[in-house]
């Protein structure tokens, strides 16, 4: 698993790579622009995030193809947080922005491994909780990651909205997620261990 740079944005799916939903506010963002200025964007977000505030995304890979990805940043950097009905995420909070797992690898675990990724990373610099924004209306291509999803990995209705409920993991409670780096790689490892012997019985 390896962090989102601008060496490894070409490595999100093509219709990610050039999504601004979350970088842009509605008034900055444009479905009329084309898929290279969308693309360009995207660089110069990433390009201005990391170098102001860090780390603000991870990729998995298996066998050197990228498999999913997961992107968080504050709220300051992902204006389109301030939009939703239920409400701007807490001061103290991080913003999970997108999880996306490739069909493959659906129900497989690496959503989990992507957010406990991510709440690692976050939780070595000191902040206390993720907050996200869940479709719950099962709508396909969204580019938000079902709220059901991230029920089942831990996270918490703050802000109940029939379609886009915010949620709150607060990073504290959970020690098994700041063990440190070696005990995620380990979990990544078993993982990579488990999709390898999965692909072995299929091409057999």
């Amino acid at each position: 698993m390896g962090n989102l740079t601008l060496d490894t944005l070409d490595n999100l799916p093509l219709q990610c790579r050039s999504c601004v939903f979350w970088e842009l506010s509605t008034e900055c963002g444009s479905s009329e622009t084309s898929y290279f200025g969308q693309a360009l964007d995207k660089e110069a977000w990433l390009s201005a995030t990391l170098l102001d505030w860090g780390s603000c995304g991870r990729i998995a890979y298996v066998d050197e193809r990228p498999a999913g990805y997961v992107t968080y940043a504050k709220s300051k950097y992902v204006p389109r947080c301030n939009e939703f009905p239920s409400g701007p995420p807490s001061a103290d909070a991080a913003v999970l922005m997108t999880v996306n797992v490739e069909p493959e690898y659906g129900k497989s675990g690496l959503g989990r491994l992507l957010v406990q990724a991510a709440a690692a990373d976050l939780s070595r610099r000191g902040i206390r909780a993720i907050e996200a924004y869940g479709d719950s209306r099962g709508e396909p291509g969204a580019c938000m990651a079902p709220a059901e999803f991230f029920r089942t990995v831990g996270f918490k209705t703050i802000a109940a909205h029939p379609h886009y409920p915010r949620l709150r993991l607060d990073l504290h409670t959970l020690p098994e997620w700041e063990t440190g780096v070696a005990s995620l790689q380990n979990e990544i490892d078993a993982w990579l261990h488990a999709m390898a012997i999965a692909g072995a019985s299929r091409a057999g």
